[in-house]
């Protein structure tokens, strides 16, 4: 495969590379994703030497990329793990120059609507988990639909992290640490999630989630869980067959439940764990059916006659 031969002829820039992100603190997944685009660019140039690579090459491989199929967002993605791969070589002394700052990203749509559920749809989704591990798979549900956690949050969970109080301490993007006050229902549902919870396999292990095994759930059986439940979800609501429902769009859904309920975009940004408030205000899109309602408001303060004869 043309990976054998990219990590044989760029071996040390990628071990430098992947010793920066570790000393960075990125979790496992994001390091796996920048070195996996940094490869895909690596394969482009190859055999250039990296000191002989510029701008031309950065532009010649994103437009490769947009023809592929990839989407703006897909493509500063891209980007952005090729500006993380010099900006280390370069911390490092392996280079002294970064041709990716000198590319900028790709304007994204704006005023994109979210996919999410409806309130109703949710509690439907809620009613439909099942399984041998009832009460583990609907905890997971719920801090998806409820708290808004990432499917990578929900796995690196662990016991000491929900707290005497109600409140959980997540562990989120770029190593930051957030406080959710759970509500009571769902501080009722993990409580009873952890009195049925496995004995773990191994006494040291803290995993919050666990298999069969006793060992912490992984990523892609989390995804499985909340996967399975959306199919059975889809069984139930037919007019939900061509929507793109996924373990993200729960976290869309619930920013979009917060939005209505009246949280002010502050206080949703700090339950989200965005970095920035710009990443919130996707969710504060107005729907068909406010907009109705809003014409609605109005309909009564038309006085318009009939035409007299």
């Amino acid at each position: 495969m043309w990976q054998h031969e990219i990590i044989d002829t760029y071996t040390q820039e990628l071990e430098l590379f992947s010793i920066w992100m570790k000393n960075k603190g990125m979790t496992a997944a994001t390091q796996r994703a920048y070195l996996s685009d940094t490869q895909h660019f690596l394969h482009m140039v190859h055999p250039k030497a990296l000191d002989q690579v510029g701008k031309l090459d950065m532009v010649r491989f994103m437009s490769a990329c947009r023809e592929k199929g990839a989407g703006d967002e897909a493509r500063n993605r891209k980007l952005s793990s090729l500006r993380s791969f010099y900006k280390a070589l370069i911390e490092l002394e392996a280079l002294s120059v970064n041709p990716a700052a000198l590319i900028a990203k790709s304007k994204q749509e704006k005023g994109r609507i979210p996919v999410y559920l409806e309130e109703d749809e949710l509690e439907q989704l809620v009613s439909a988990v099942g399984g041998k591990y009832y009460e583990r798979n609907l905890a997971i549900m719920l801090l998806m639909c409820y708290a808004g956690l990432r499917v990578g949050e929900v796995h690196r969970l662990n016991l000491q992290h929900f707290h005497s109080d109600g409140s959980l301490h997540i562990l989120g993007k770029g190593r930051k640490w957030r406080v959710v006050p759970l509500p009571a229902p769902l501080q009722e549902v993990l409580r009873r999630a952890l009195e049925a919870r496995k004995a773990p396999g191994q006494l040291k292990e803290q995993a919050m989630f666990v298999s069969q095994f006793g060992r912490r759930l992984s990523i892609r059986m989390i995804q499985t869980v909340a996967d399975e439940t959306i199919e059975l979800l889809k069984e139930r609501l037919p007019e939900l067959e061509g929507k793109k429902i996924s373990s993200h769009k729960l976290r869309h859904s619930f920013a979009t439940l917060q939005i209505r309920s009246g949280t002010d975009i502050r206080t949703l940004q700090e339950l989200m764990g965005h970095a920035s408030i710009a990443t919130t205000q996707i969710y504060t899109h107005i729907d068909n059916k406010q907009l109705q309602n809003a014409m609605n408001n109005i309909a009564g303060k038309m006085k318009i006659g009939s035409r007299k004869a």
